[in-house]
């Protein structure tokens, strides 16, 4: 398999020598009409100039995701660097916890692919048809470090040593065979920005079988393909170990249970920690607390830990909350759980029922700027409905994991939706382990709003 040659329209290129990761299908030629889903291509200017290299997208508003600037290849070596500046950003989370994301997509080099670790387990997931190939690569890179092989900079087997491998990775090692890539971990890196052009440098390896504090004792890699558009949806693959059910991993020196069978994305949300471990530390003590689509009950759980005598978890899906009375309940007589749809459920709740916090954590709502007036007309729905349920002096925590609705647009649609009796108390920034390398990578916003 070699690159494909596509040329790009001038403002294209403005967008790639600008470090922004993603071409959108309206800023193609007709030329692209040509590629298929997951076709790698040497995106040229008009001059013939090798401006970058990235990955091509059949379906969906991303029509490319870039790679790699510059006229150096991404090869084998270059995504073992890739991997190398991500781990050593995250080596310091290890002190607080054994679940972190590894790799977050293009904000770390590597597009559309996302590791995240939870305890002895890895889950390698891409949410992009075309970066499957890239995926599969990572994953058995991760596999190999469970096996106790050598490090990420190992030669990679091509004959020539550690030369440049100029092939797209997808073709390095088909993993439906049965070959063993050699690889492993190399020690922490200095950040570099997105997509460096040059030739990296020779990373120092961490001695064979020690593969850093961040990744640990992994043993299970397990790799989920992304979600297709059409037809049935693709198994996941182990890759290494076995794929538990369910495993626990302790955060802040709490014990957690993240549901690997049937689990939202790679089995929960890492990205929360920062508010799980806000609410622990809260004045909670004999609170009532109102947590919206709770999932898994994580953060029922932190409030619990911070004193909460009365917890109300609402989400519709049964499943998960009986997962959460299951693995995140201290007190069950602290608990009661509701199935319902929170959109009906929640403004016909009696305004007789009042908490100290309300916790409104929504899903995703939309990935198309067409639906971004009607996302937020039921964010307003949401947070007017809390607004009355907020004890004096209660808060009430504002989540949006919607990327298209910027910081500022969500935080003015909550605070004109609560109205003038809430001040804003807090933001909560992005986890380490979910750095933000441009401006649709800081999908989730998280504000504590206090009732005056």
């Amino acid at each position: 398999m070699i690159t494909r040659r596509y040329q790009l329209k001038k403002d294209a290129v403005a967008i790639l020598e600008s470090g922004h990761p993603w071409l959108f299908r309206d800023q193609m030629s007709s030329a692209a009409q040509v590629f298929g889903d997951g076709d790698w291509l040497r995106l040229v200017d008009g001059t013939n100039r090798v401006i970058g290299y990235g990955i091509f997208e059949a379906e969906g508003a991303i029509a490319i995701r870039v790679l790699r600037l510059g006229e150096a290849p991404p090869d084998a070596r270059w995504v073992r660097h890739q991997l190398a500046i991500a781990l050593g950003r995250r080596n310091a989370l290890a002190a607080r916890t054994d679940a972190v994301r590894l790799v977050n997509g293009e904000s770390d080099g590597l597009a559309a692919v996302v590791v995240d670790r939870f305890a002895d387990t890895i889950v390698v997931a891409t949410y992009s048809a075309g970066a499957e190939g890239l995926a599969r690569y990572v994953a058995s890179l991760f596999a190999a470090v469970a096996r106790g092989k050598t490090t990420l900079d190992a030669p990679v087997p091509s004959g020539d040593g550690d030369a440049a491998i100029t092939q797209p990775i997808e073709i390095l090692r088909d993993l439906d065979g049965h070959h063993e890539l050699d690889a492993g971990v190399t020690a922490p890196i200095a950040a570099v920005k997105l997509n460096p052009s040059a030739r990296p440098p020779t990373p120092v390896p961490i001695p064979h079988g020690e593969v850093g504090p961040v990744v640990g004792a992994a043993t299970n890699v397990i790799l989920r393909p992304a979600r297709r558009r059409q037809g049935a949806p693709q198994a996941q693959r182990v890759l290494c170990g076995t794929a538990p059910a369910t495993v626990e991993f302790h955060e802040d020196g709490r014990a957690l249970v993240v549901d690997l069978e049937g689990g939202h994305k790679t089995g929960t949300y890492l990205d929360l920690r920062a508010l799980r471990r806000t609410l622990a530390d809260s004045a909670l003590a004999n609170a009532r607390v109102l947590n919206l689509f709770a999932y898994t009950g994580m953060l029922g759980r932190a409030a619990e830990v911070a004193g909460a005598t009365s917890i109300t978890q609402v989400d519709q899906s049964a499943r998960a909350l009986q997962f959460a009375a299951s693995h995140h309940v201290g007190d069950p007589a602290k608990h009661q759980f509701v199935v319902a749809d929170v959109f009906e459920w929640f403004p016909a709740l009696p305004t007789t029922e009042q908490y100290d916090l309300v916790i409104v954590d929504p899903p995703a709502m939309t990935s198309k700027a067409a639906q971004i007036p009607s996302t937020l007309a039921a964010y307003r729905k949401l947070y007017r409905a809390a607004a009355k349920h907020v004890a004096q002096h209660g808060a009430v925590v504002a989540a949006c994991c919607t990327s298209r609705i910027d910081r500022g647009l969500f935080k003015r649609t909550v605070n004109e939706a609560l109205g003038p009796g809430f001040a804003l108390e807090r933001d909560l920034p992005p986890e380490p382990d979910h750095p933000v390398g441009f401006a649709q990578a800081d999908y989730l916003k998280i504000s504590i709003w206090r009732r005056r």
